[in-house]
C-alpha cells in the first residue's frame, strides 16, 4: 500500500512540534486569472472555512498536549498552496515540546490526524469504533518514516 500527501500530520524539529493541516481543495485554473477566480471561490466557500477553522484548532489542542503552556502558535493561516492539479487551504499550528517528552509522545498526541477523524477528534473515534464492524485497517494514505 502506499500513498501520497503534502499534508505535515505531525513534525517535531530543534524541539519545535508542527502540524499542518489541509482542507478545502480546487482544482487549478487553465491560466493566472482562472487560478485567481478558484481561490477567491475557495476561499468564500462557508463550508471549506468551517471545516478548516475546525481542523486549526484540533490542532492547537493537539499540539498543546505535549507543548509547553503559551507556547502554541498559529504561524500560518488558511494560506492557498498551489500543486500540479490542485490548490489547498493550508495552516500551520506549532508548538514548543515539553521537556521530558519525546517525537514519539507528540505522534501518539497527535494521531490519527483531525483531517482523517473529524472532531470532537475522541468522540468520533469512539463513534466509528461502535458503528463500523471491521477495523479499518491501512486507511488514509498515510506514509510517515521517523529519523
Amino acid at each position: 500500500v502506499l500513498g501520497s500527501s503534502p499534508e505535515v500530520v505531525v513534525r517535531v524539529e530543534d524541539g519545535l512540534v508542527a502540524v499542518r493541516p489541509i482542507a478545502g481543495t480546487r482544482p487549478r485554473g487553465i491560466n493566472e486569472e482562472a487560478d485567481l477566480a478558484l481561490e477567491q471561490d475557495l476561499l468564500s466557500d462557508a463550508k471549506e472555512i468551517a471545516e478548516h477553522l475546525m481542523l486549526i484548532d484540533l490542532g492547537r489542542n493537539d499540539v498543546g498536549r505535549v507543548s509547553d503552556i503559551g507556547a502554541v502558535k498559529v504561524t500560518e493561516k488558511m494560506v492557498i498552496e498551489r500543486y500540479s492539479n490542485v490548490m489547498h487551504i493550508v495552516s500551520n499550528v506549532t508548538g514548543q515540546l515539553r521537556e521530558g517528552l519525546s517525537a514519539m509522545d507528540a505522534l501518539r498526541a497527535i494521531l490519527p490526524a483531525g483531517t482523517l477523524s473529524g472532531a470532537p477528534k475522541i468522540r468520533a473515534m469512539e463513534i466509528i469504533d461502535e458503528l463500523e464492524p471491521v477495523k479499518r485497517g491501512v486507511y488514509g494514505g498515510a506514509v510517515g518514516y521517523l529519523a
